[in-house]
């Protein structure tokens, strides 16, 4: 018995650097960078006053004011984007059987914002002066029964929380619904929006954040760099469009590529920090190649996870060394983080967004500010200037707190 093959449809994606596919892209291979100084609040005391914020996302142009008011910053992110990948992908007309149309969607940290501001409002002015949104606002699943409603899709939902690998595994959830004949039509992928005093507070005290770079900002985020020292928090959504093969031509659809496999593991290791040997993610790699019936030499380039970090950087670089062996030094690899910072749960979502992008356009992203590459990161991760190159199998990879991988194999549709 043949397996079913899922196949992409539709893309939408609300990021740092544009709104809009097409505007993401064109800044992405571009190698423009969206790092600002912080202006959804005063940052003047905090160690890291820097992030990838939204910088044309107007709520109010796309939602009715009651519905702004109703719903948290990650919902309206993920409203927007999922609006764009189903038009896309040419539902706009209500032309599919919403009983047989799902959502699985990824989320770090859910309505951080509302958590926030209803803490203010409890210890300063007492419970009865919150508000009755207040949890409808904030939980992590908000954003997909918002997508539902607004859309017309009844036939399941789920919300994957896997940290910073939530996307890329919600994606990878996507795929199985498809080949298992859950659904014709599963709307995937990650949002978030955590760029909060919370937020940025409580990953300074971790020491998870870039702060040498307050009057720098554009350089802050640089993968695989030997000047690296954290993350810069960014904000935003990828959504896919996913259906089965034979949905997808029985509708005439214009297939952007195949969502081919995915994999996943979990380290069992620290709740920050990742396996050092890279154990975990070389093991996600793997079981994403196996589940896509495909040998490591079909793989051409990665959009790795490339926080910036000094701990996740050369452990990613060995994980792909370990699942890859010596092809692991033909492989072209990126990470776009320096450009729109890690969007946390949408992280996996925005980067599976440009891996179809890449396969589509034959072109591949670069990883700006690598100027000093660090010895312990020696492949070839396409340093500032993009590549043009036709690809036939691309793989993404994300890594989240708690040991979480995930991985995604996206190839060209044949």
């Amino acid at each position: 018995m043949s397996k079913i093959k899922a196949v992409i449809t539709g893309l939408g994606a609300v990021s740092p650097i544009g709104t809009g596919v097409s505007n993401y892209w064109n800044a992405l291979v571009n190698g423009v960078c969206g790092i600002e100084r912080i202006t959804l609040f005063d940052p003047s005391n905090f160690p890291c006053q820097i992030a990838a914020e939204l910088k044309d996302f107007a709520p109010a142009s796309f939602m009715d004011p009651r519905q702004v008011q109703r719903t948290a910053r990650f919902t309206q992110v993920a409203i927007c984007a999922a609006r764009e990948a189903w038009n896309h992908a040419g539902f706009a007309e209500g032309n599919f059987d919403p009983n047989r149309a799902a959502i699985i969607l990824g989320n770090g940290i859910g309505g951080l914002e509302i958590d926030q501001e209803s803490q203010r409002k409890l210890f300063s002015k007492g419970p009865s002066r919150m508000s009755a949104m207040t949890i409808p606002r904030m939980i992590t699943n908000e954003a997909a029964g918002n997508i539902a409603m607004d859309l017309g899709i009844r036939g399941g939902g789920q919300i994957v929380a896997t940290a910073c690998a939530s996307g890329t595994d919600a994606i990878g959830h996507a795929i199985d619904w498809i080949r298992l004949g859950k659904a014709d039509i599963v709307l995937t992928g990650g949002t978030e929006a955590a760029i909060t005093e919370f937020g940025i507070g409580a990953f300074c005290a971790l020491k998870a954040l870039a702060t040498s770079f307050n009057e720098d900002p554009h350089h802050a985020s640089r993968p695989f760099d030997r000047r690296r020292e954290g993350f810069i928090m960014g904000e935003g959504a990828g959504i896919l469009i996913l259906e089965s093969e034979e949905h997808a031509r029985a509708r005439g659809a214009q297939i952007l590529a195949e969502a081919a496999g995915s994999g996943m593991s979990i380290d069992g290791f620290h709740l920050t920090a990742p396996d050092p040997d890279g154990a975990g993610c070389a093991q996600a790699i793997r079981n994403a190649l196996k589940d896509a019936e495909m040998i490591p030499e079909q793989i051409q380039y990665i959009n790795a996870h490339g926080t910036s970090t000094q701990v996740n950087d050369p452990v990613e670089t060995s994980a792909i060394k370990a699942a890859f062996s010596d092809y692991a030094y033909d492989l072209k690899i990126s990470s776009i983080k320096g450009m729109i910072g890690h969007c946390l749960g949408a992280a996996g979502a925005l980067e599976a967004v440009a891996t179809v992008q890449a396969i589509q356009n034959a072109c591949l992203p670069p990883t700006i500010n690598l100027e000093d590459p660090d010895p312990a990161c020696d492949l070839d991760y396409i340093p500032n200037t993009a590549m043009e190159k036709p690809i036939d199998a691309a793989m993404s990879t994300s890594l989240g707190f708690g040991g979480h991988n995930g991985v995604l194999i996206l190839r060209k549709y044949m």
